[in-house]
């Protein structure tokens, strides 16, 4: 590991070394953002962005494995899903599976953008929908988000809520990627700002944390990854997650010194 993340005096100076250093496009494989730039059009691009990222859990290359599975069949994700049913998106993944996640969760994920897109347009403004200009994170807005996307669907493992303890990683992954832009992070979504967004917070994020001294607590949940974020408010208050794709190199990419 990088020996400035092993400094708990680490500062703005240290973090932005790591950002110019490898928050560039060649470092992101392996990572399912890989498949977001593929599809220059944001209506396509944000549902893409949500799949992948609601997958985002397990091993890498399993991940990759699933997300390009579920594209292969759909050519041109908007219009599949605008002119798809639930009865439709059933079969087309009845073979699907992904760890626990199975095909008939995909087909309820679809239907749940479809009733959106149906609804608002697109996902960008049903997110929108949800915010108001005092919240200082976007936290009540993915409980809104996630919930519109499961109404009439119940439970899904590939949509967590935010108002329980789950630090929703893949969510505000899914966030990171669609309201940033910049090498790594390709955008798209308006309205939102980036100071807004909360670190998209796993085991391996969690414990970087811990030793820079951003966080002292030992659960991985929402609220560690709220006191995180405010951690990084401080070196970058405009782009809380600014340094998050640079720091979780580290210790995925083996060939990074």
């Amino acid at each position: 590991m990088h020996k400035t993340v092993l400094d708990k005096n680490v500062g703005k100076k240290q973090l932005e070394e790591l950002y110019v250093k490898y928050n560039r496009r060649e470092f992101v494989h392996p990572d399912p953002l890989e498949f977001l730039y593929g599809y220059p059009e944001i209506q396509d691009r944000e549902i893409v962005g949500l799949i992948a990222s609601c997958l985002a859990y397990g091993r890498v290359f399993q991940i990759l494995k699933s997300v390009k599975k579920v594209l292969e069949q759909i050519e041109e994700p908007a219009k599949f899903i605008q002119k798809g049913s639930q009865g439709k998106f059933e079969k087309v993944f009845a073979d699907f599976k992904h760890r626990f996640t199975t095909g008939r969760e995909m087909a309820m994920l679809f239907t749940g953008i479809k009733n959106v897109l149906e609804q608002y347009g697109s996902l960008n403004r049903c997110f929108l929908a949800g915010m108001r200009e005092k919240d200082r994170t976007v936290y009540e807005a993915q409980t809104e988000f996630s919930r519109k996307l499961l109404m009439g669907c119940g439970r899904n493992s590939l949509l967590p809520l935010p108002e329980g303890k789950s630090a929703c990683k893949r969510l505000n992954l899914y966030l990171r990627w669609m309201v940033r832009r910049d090498q790594v992070d390709i955008g798209g979504w308006q309205g939102i700002s980036a100071g807004k967004l909360i670190v998209p917070l796993d085991t391996h994020m969690h414990r970087i944390s811990i030793v820079m001294g951003f966080t002292r607590r030992k659960q991985a949940d929402a609220r560690t990854a709220l006191e995180i974020t405010e951690s990084f408010r401080r070196f970058a208050p405009r782009d809380a997650v600014k340094y998050d794709f640079a720091l979780t190199r580290l210790g995925i990419r083996k060939n990074l010194d």
